[in-house]
């Protein structure tokens, strides 16, 4: 499928996303890495190092690791690139052997991008050097502002203001699809960012003073060792927590709602087209279309149906408006039960509408769409009357036949036949429909079935349908989880970076504690709990974000996404508390050496 375009369009889209994260992740990293280093850089200055002398050092050494990791990475890449491609033949239904090539193409483009980072991470080193002073190198890790007293009143509203704009924007985004779509999307996302930030800034860190206050400046070891470390940094953290919050609520909406598409495939192709194959008006293939299959052995069950399509009216009852003029396909209910669908038959001059798009076409559901309505249909100056009593989500004819799914008794339709032939758009509809239980049969049977449609005709069947949307849905699968494993990687990391950066400014605390009685078992307890916030909090308010997010975009899926959304979700929240525990290690490394 190489010179597919839909596949070649989003396979460089993709890379530019890929390009996009690794960038602010190397230069992210980097600058944590510098002001760790900052120390270091001032005791060379110091020692009589001109800055060109550091810089060059700087460089020289970033050139080092930089070759070394490209080249690292370049063999990796090489060797784990079949396993990725087995994932996405897996992915797109595809049987076949993949052999180990190595592509020149990819590794010229590879050496290309990373060199562009080596140079621009150089200049950043650059610049560190030489706009820094000596006090500013060595005061660089002394970060953090005592927790002063905020203004009452001013603190408290941003702080509720925070609060309030998630909950806005989580309302909205209840009910966006609408003619201001574009513009409501933009303002879910401002009021959410907003909102996401004004929480980190303002509410936690006035939830933090309040909760200090009422201790009266006791906090104890265990707050001591979590909760007084966040306070002093809460002010330099907001940003970083806020990016990461926002950034992991949209991969896990991307990574969510990729998995449950691509999950709900199958069921959802089922939906829209409920038999595997359809004939409107075509008895003479039907039978030509039946020998082929006795022919080729496949198993089928035929069954026809005589249905009556024609112009009708909508008319609410308790205003008498009409709604809408449209065609519909009244289909009797006692042959869509031979047929094998679960219907009832309703009362004779009564019918039922059946829509599985109703959600997506931003209609209300049907609880207030205000049934029992009216079907007026007209001929000659004369009306006939039908009673609409319900609306079923789901369709009982493949959704290509034109016109809405009404099903009612084969006595109601017998009658329409007799006293609506002169009505605008009448016709009698034969609907020959075919079931292929296997599904191996089935791909021979979409075979047979090409012939006897032409090019101008939209006739989809089952298979084809289900194949092409397993290949488009399957490449949006990949692609998403690539991105979303490479994101998550690179947000755990900064993470872990920062709290390493963390660690070793508070190992002097660690001295202090040991020499007061307490133990490695002691400490290690409230670092736990500061983990747990730091990991857990971004976590959880990006989780909530994207609940709502996937939330609003389920309306592009017919089948229920409740199963694949928290699977897609659980394994993101698994891999994101692996750099937790990588972290706990760390400080537990740092904690012993303290105490030895």
């Amino acid at each position: 499928m190489g010179s597919d375009v839909n596949f070649a369009t989003s396979f460089r889209v993709a890379g530019i996303l890929l390009l996009v994260i690794v960038a602010v992740f190397t230069v992210y990293a980097n600058s944590i890495f510098l002001k760790r280093r900052s120390k270091e850089i001032g005791l060379y200055q110091l020692i009589g190092l001109s800055k060109m002398g550091v810089a060059r050092f700087l460089i020289i050494e970033n050139m080092l690791l930089g070759l070394g990791a490209l080249l690292l990475g370049i063999c990796c890449g090489a060797l784990v690139s079949r396993l990725f491609l087995l994932i996405l033949m897996k992915l797109l239904g595809f049987e076949g052997i993949v052999g180990i090539a190595f592509s020149a193409t990819a590794a010229v483009q590879t050496v290309i991008v990373f060199a562009a980072l080596i140079i621009f991470t150089s200049i950043q080193m650059t610049l560190t050097v030489y706009r820094s002073t000596l006090l500013q190198l060595f005061n660089a890790e002394r970060q953090g502002d005592h927790p002063k007293k905020p203004k009452t009143i001013a603190a408290a509203f941003l702080a509720l203001l925070g609060i309030a704009l998630i909950i806005y924007g989580y309302d909205l985004s209840g009910h966006m699809v609408n003619d201001m779509l574009f513009f409501n999307m933009l303002l879910v996302l401002l009021s959410t960012i907003l909102g996401t930030y004004l929480l980190f800034r303002v509410t936690i860190s006035w939830l933090f003073y309040q909760f200090r206050k009422r201790k009266d400046g006791h906090l104890g070891l265990l707050n001591s060792l979590s909760l007084a470390p966040l306070m002093h940094r809460m002010k330099a953290n907001a940003n970083s927590l806020t990016l990461i919050t926002v950034l992991s609520a949209m991969t896990l909406t991307m990574v969510a709602l990729a998995y449950s598409l691509y999950f709900s495939a199958e069921s959802d192709t089922r939906i829209s087209l409920p038999y595997d194959f359809v004939f409107e008006n075509k008895e003479r293939d039907a039978k030509s279309f039946d020998a082929e299959l006795e022919k080729a052995g496949i198993r089928f069950d035929h069954q026809p149906i005589e249905a009556v399509r024609l112009k009708g009216t909508i008319r609410d009852l308790r205003s008498k408006s009409e709604e809408s003029t449209q065609g519909m396909l009244f289909l009797p209910a006692e042959q869509l039960q031979k047929a094998g669908m679960k219907v009832k038959v309703p009362p004779k001059g009564e019918t039922v509408l059946y829509d599985a798009r109703v959600n997506l076409e931003g209609r209300k559901d049907k609880e207030g769409m205000g049934f029992p309505k009216e079907i007026v249909l007209g001929k000659n100056g004369e009306t006939k009357k039908i009673q609409l009593t319900d609306m079923v989500i789901q369709y009982v004819m493949n959704y290509n036949v034109y016109g809405a799914q009404l099903v009612t008794s084969e006595a109601t339709v017998q009658e329409l036949e007799k006293s609506m032939p002169g009505s605008p758009r009448y016709e009698k509809v034969r609907l020959d429909t075919y079931q292929v239980p296997s599904k191996a049969e089935r791909a021979k049977a979409s075979a047979l079935y090409a012939k006897y449609v032409s090019e101008d005709d939209f006739e989809p069947n089952f298979h084809t349908q289900y194949e092409g949307a397993l290949h488009s849905l399957g490449l949006m699968m990949f692609i998403s989880a690539f991105l979303g494993l490479v994101f998550l990687i690179s947000t755990g990391s900064i993470l872990y970076f920062k709290q390493m950066t963390e660690a070793e400014q508070e190992k002097r605390s660690f001295k202090t504690l040991r020499q007061l009685g307490f133990d490695e078992k002691d400490i290690m307890k409230g670092i736990v709990r500061k983990q747990l916030f730091v990991f857990a909090i971004p976590l959880l308010i990006g989780i909530l974000h994207s609940v709502f997010a996937v939330k609003t975009a389920s309306i592009l899926v017919l089948s229920d996404i409740t199963v694949p959304t928290i699977i897609a979700m659980g394994l993101y929240a698994l891999i994101y508390f692996v750099f937790a525990v990588l972290t706990i290690g760390y400080y537990r490394k740092i904690v012993k050496n303290a105490m030895s």
